[in-house]
């Protein structure tokens, strides 16, 4: 037996059995705000439930195991034979059927779905970012599919379903189902529009042999795929099963799983048609109008997984900076890191309500709400994704050495962080979409001034940055190459009117100051010191 040379104290204890949602103030006030009396009723012990499960050591573990052993292709079986599956962990199909059970891909079906959804994909992140990619594709692909009302008819409520059903059967037998999906190919990556997979019209009307290949297919253990191809008519969007309705394999040809820096749980492939049978959806030539409404949809949900995120990493800093102790006084009593801490607190509760925004007008569903979408989306997908590796860079720091090993869980976030960024159009494709809206949709602009106009003279920094917007919009003149800026410049200028308008005076003061006003430097921690900085961080302590 070893000897004892020292006794170990000043260590941090685990954050875990903790209810994940009661404990982000900012969170359970969006949804308090954002639901209808009646509808929240039934939603707050839903989700407190979901918080105490992301919360619970074993779903902590699971997503550890999940990350820990990634997922194998096995093209061929013993025999021989084609059979192109994915192996997973054990963990990663509980934390999946979790999720599916949990409603993840349920918003559409049920009142109030879209905010109560946003709130458990956000915590669902903090558990696992990785199966987040195939709840959030699923979820998708209903908007996509309501193109044909014959297909979304019959795939609906599976893909709605609470059901997980992992194995591989034709979708007529299954009682729940999971959609991915394939757009970029080798030479075109985000020109879609460069794709080259062919698609031949057959005799059955609707049906459609594609020959081609992508280069990134999300999800390649689903049971369906929405893909774009190119039919006689153009550019087109179909629906590729992987299991044909008289029970054989659909042609579907998994070349390999992408190595990735993050994200290590879920498989990415690439795949080749050859003969794969494949189902239109919508119109020839209208792929791009078709697929678009899923494509929307997984961008709100870039910017929910970056602000779980976010919300993980600085609950674990505030965590481990409560207890941790350093000449003589709690880290968190430092001034110094008091104000690092506060700084990324500011910058996760102003991404929580801006995603929870955006997740409630899906669910209004109306002509302004719909408008003010079609500019919010690229513009808050540009940029908090943006934000999310700067914030878990500085919550690992917030641990020292501690944070940079893997058992803290912190490099496991800093290797996600700059996926949501990448995925679904990186930040060239979302500024050239914001002036898209600008150029094309002027309701879209309306509705974006709309919004933000409804905090108007609460806070004057907040009145200076949106008179400072309206002038930068008044000169469109070389606007190409000064996108980002104005797509930050959107997204900062609406984060902070939700910010005055919702979350307590200390943090909007705060984001006012350091996000608008110019009264901070360009890391974290550089607020004004004369701010309630104690009071921001303790909002974002997570105790529940």
């Amino acid at each position: 037996m070893a000897g004892s040379t020292h006794t170990v104290t000043n260590q941090v204890p685990p954050l875990v059995q903790y209810d994940v949602f009661g404990a982000d103030r900012a969170l359970v006030e969006a949804v308090e705000r954002h639901l209808a009396a009646d509808v929240l009723e039934e939603a707050r012990p839903e989700l407190s439930g979901l918080g105490h499960t992301v919360g619970s050591a074993q779903v902590q573990e699971w997503g550890a195991q999940a990350n820990e052993n990634p997922p194998r292709l096995r093209t061929h079986d013993r025999y021989g034979h084609r059979i192109d599956e994915v192996d997973f962990h054990p963990s990663w199909h509980r934390l999946l059927g979790k999720g599916v059970s949990a409603g993840l891909t349920a918003a559409w079906r049920r009142p109030g779905g879209h905010v109560r959804r946003a709130a458990a994909f956000l915590m669902w992140t903090q558990a696992e970012a990785g199966n987040g990619c195939p709840l959030s594709m699923t979820h998708a692909a209903v908007p996509a599919l309501r193109a044909d009302p014959a297909l979304a008819a019959r795939w609906e409520p599976r893909l709605t379903s609470t059901v997980y059903d992992r194995a591989l059967r034709p979708p007529g037998r299954k009682p729940g189902a999971l959609f991915g999906m394939g757009m970029t190919e080798k030479q075109g990556g985000s020109d879609v529009r460069a794709n080259t997979t062919a698609a031949r019209p057959l005799a059955e009307d609707g049906a459609y042999e594609l020959t081609g290949h992508k280069w990134f297919c999300s999800a390649p253990m689903s049971d369906a795929f929405l893909v774009l191809a190119r039919a006689p008519g153009g550019l087109t969007c179909f629906l590729v099963p992987r299991v044909l309705e008289d029970g054989t394999r659909n042609v579907f040809l998994i070349q390999r799983l992408k190595d990735k820096l993050g994200n290590r749980s879920n498989a990415s492939a690439e795949v080749e048609f050859d003969g794969t049978w494949a189902r239109r959806v919508g119109d020839e030539g209208a792929g791009v109008r078709t697929i678009i409404g899923m494509v929307a949809a997984t961008r709100l949900d870039c910017v929910l997984g970056s602000a779980g995120l976010m919300r993980q990493a600085v609950a674990q800093a505030v965590h481990h900076c409560t207890y941790r102790e350093a000449f003589g006084r709690t880290l968190l009593d430092q001034p110094l890191m008091r104000n690092v801490l506060a700084d990324l607190a500011v910058e996760s509760e102003a991404a929580t309500t801006l995603a929870l925004r955006l997740a409630a007008a899906y669910d209004d569903g109306g002509e302004q709400e719909r408008a003010l979408l079609r500019i919010a989306v690229p513009a808050a997908k540009y940029w908090v994704t943006k934000r999310c590796p700067p914030v878990a860079v500085e919550a690992a720091e917030c641990l020292g050495g501690n944070g940079y090993v893997e058992e803290s869980g912190l490099p496991r976030l800093v290797r996600e962080s700059p996926l949501n960024s990448i995925w679904e159009g990186a930040g060239n494709v979302q500024a050239l979409d914001v002036l898209r809206a600008l150029r094309h949709e002027p309701a879209a602009l309306d509705a974006y001034l709309r919004e933000v106009g409804q905090a108007r003279g609460a806070d004057h920094r907040l009145d200076a940055a949106i008179r400072n917007l309206l002038t930068e919009l008044s000169d469109l003149e070389g606007v190409e190459g000064r996108a980002r800026r104005l797509a930050e410049r959107l997204a900062l200028v609406l984060q902070g009117s939700l910010l005055v308008r919702y979350a307590p005076p200390e943090v909007a003061d705060a984001f006012c100051a350091g996000r608008l006003g110019g009264d901070a430097g360009a890391a974290f921690g550089t607020l004004p010191h004369t701010l309630d900085l104690a009071s921001v961080v303790e909002r974002a302590r997570p105790v529940s």
